[in-house]
């Protein structure tokens, strides 16, 4: 079998992984180093020659990423962080010219976080189970993705959205280079979890975007993270003071090491945090690549040849209460301080009266569950059903999915928690360093298989049922069906039921 394969800009040498090629370290556009920081990045410079293509890349500039489990589950697989970071790995059955459905998957970990290159995002499983060519990419994260300096310095060559224009310069590598590694440049789906999946809500409301996917699965993400005009200017003041002299003018910026950036970007997470949600970083509507906020766009019908798949985690936010160490001792006066600080005093009231008629009675007694219970709705079940409305509006081939399957020795710790599922999707619950933890547990490997042959369905026809499921009906804004996907697999009605019954009046 032939490891070479043939780009635009040259050639390149991968090697075999499992039974499939894998391509690691691609570059898909120029290095955006001194005076491209803050930049769109251009196209890749040809090369002579066969390069090298059995190493992963460098990941974007982060921080954060210094503990073992963080490496392995949202951090980097490469050792090294660099701004040369625009680089994608690909995993194929063969180098022929067979044209199979590609999937290009879209990292998350908050827009500060993540690399494609991290060992849970192993294409291998995914490629050789589906016959179908998986494709994961790097992107500028952080302030290096997401700052908008146009009006801070004006007249200034920058750009916003980098971290999304290079997800865009990706897909277009794709569309131009993937027929070269056996796929069709024409059946070509985006997935991504978390900030991933917020970058694809984004995307399909992007008119640049357009054409360069057919398919969207959005992971425990949808198409409400992105700032307004208003917000991602507030960011960007408040990060220029953080920077001090770095931040004095684009040029000292440009020209400011890498750990000045990333200390005044922590800080400005961290002091933003609350006003912000969480997410001072995030694509923002900017009047050039996103004209408007990609939910009105959705409205008009902007993705109606898209078809979309989109899903949660039945319980996200457990994930986050782990390190919320302040929620050990909650109870129901903290409780309500807590909403008093996200919402106005009359929704704050009405949402703890609201989540105290879950029909849980451990989650109606207990205030961290219900906390844990209201902040999954609010970043992520809710938002996942307003994508689903507004795309059900305009195509028939809309589907959604519930993830339900939890550790049994973790089941109260963690649930069904945030990412839970993407070891399931790729399969990677049976690599060594997992499989005790997931892959051994009763069920895991047949529920895996079945998430596998789903999505893999979805990418290649549009529709993610198969014979290994129950039959998996479209989404409509009446019944609201859903596929559980757990220990047993059933459609279910009433997506997101929970979040409507609150978000539903106060969205």
């Amino acid at each position: 079998m032939s490891e070479v394969a043939s780009t635009r800009a040259g050639r390149i040498q991968g090697r075999p992984s499992r039974r499939v090629l894998s391509f690691r370290g691609i570059p898909y556009a120029e290095p955006p180093l001194g005076p491209l920081r803050f930049r769109a990045a251009g196209p890749i410079a040809p090369w002579s020659g066969v390069r090298d293509a059995t190493h992963f890349g460098h990941s974007a500039p982060q921080s954060g990423v210094d503990n073992w489990l963080v490496r392995r589950f949202i951090g980097s697989a490469a050792v090294q962080q660099s701004e040369d970071c625009l680089v994608l790995n690909v995993w194929t059955p063969a180098l022929d010219a067979r044209r199979r459905a590609v999937m290009v998957f879209i990292h998350g970990g908050a827009f500060l976080m993540g690399s494609g290159s991290t060992l849970l995002y192993d294409g291998a499983r995914l490629a050789e189970r589906g016959d179908v060519v998986v494709v994961t990419l790097n992107y500028r994260l952080g302030a290096l993705g997401a700052l908008d300096l146009r009006a801070l310095f004006p007249g200034a060559e920058t750009h916003a959205n980098v971290g999304l224009r290079d997800q865009i310069a990706a897909l277009g590598w794709v569309r131009d280079n993937i027929e070269a590694f056996g796929g069709d440049p024409e059946a070509v789906t985006v997935f991504g979890e978390s900030a991933g999946a917020m970058s694809i809500g984004a995307l399909l409301g992007t008119p640049s975007a357009r054409g360069l996917f057919r398919r969207a699965i959005l992971q425990s993400g949808a198409a409400q993270n992105v700032a307004t005009p208003e917000q991602a200017r507030r960011v960007a003041e408040h990060y220029l003071k953080l920077a001090g002299a770095h931040g004095e003018s684009l040029e000292a910026l440009r020209a400011a090491p890498i750990a000045e950036l990333l200390r005044a970007q922590r800080e400005t997470t961290l002091q933003l945090a609350l006003p912000l949600g969480g997410l001072a970083f995030q694509p923002s509507v900017d009047g050039d690549l996103l004209p408007e906020s990609p939910l009105a766009a959705l409205a008009r019908g902007a993705a109606a040849g898209v078809s979309v798949l989109a899903g949660t985690n039945k319980d996200e936010w457990k994930l986050f209460m782990l390190g919320d160490l302040r929620a050990r001792r909650m109870d129901e006066a903290a409780l309500r301080r807590r909403f008093a600080r996200v919402l106005p005093e009359a929704a704050a009231e009405r949402a703890y009266a609201v989540y105290r008629q879950v029909p849980d009675a451990r989650r109606r007694d207990d205030p961290r569950e219900r906390w844990s219970a209201f902040q999954g709705d609010r970043i992520f079940h809710w938002p996942a059903a307003r994508l689903l409305e507004l795309a059900s509006r305009h195509s028939h081939d809309i589907f959604a999915y519930r993830f339900t399957w939890s550790p049994p020795l973790l089941e109260r710790q963690i649930g069904s928690c945030h990412g839970l599922e993407l070891p399931f999707v790729f399969g990677t619950i049976l690599e060594p360093w997992l499989r005790p933890w997931l892959g051994a547990m009763p069920g895991a490997r047949k529920l895996s298989h079945r998430m596998q042959e789903a999505w893999i369905a979805f990418a290649k026809t549009g529709q993610p049922g198969h014979a290994g499921l129950p039959y998996w009906p479209a989404y409509d804004t009446e019944k609201r069906q859903a596929m559980a996907l757990g220990r047993s697999c059933a459609s279910e009605p009433g997506f997101a039921a929970g979040a409507l019954r609150f978000f539903g009046e106060e969205g």
